[in-house]
């Protein structure tokens, strides 16, 4: 699945839980991860401090 980051060590990570598609929201400071929600669409990802504009997808593991 997609991730992405935005400055100041946010992660946006497209998963599945409990059969639901959804996106982990996590921050990590000063080497530890911490996670900061959930969200069922895109449009909440702005709660937890998310610019859309600023995130960068990360590219595939397998095209490194």
């Amino acid at each position: 699945m997609g991730q992405w980051r935005a400055p100041g060590g946010i992660l946006v990570e497209a998963i599945i839980l409990d059969d639901r598609p959804l996106l982990r929201v996590s921050h990590r400071v000063n080497g530890t991860t911490y996670l900061q929600g959930y969200c069922a669409t895109v449009a909440e990802l702005a709660a937890h401090g998310v610019d859309l504009a600023e995130l960068v997808e990360d590219p595939p593991l397998d095209h490194l």
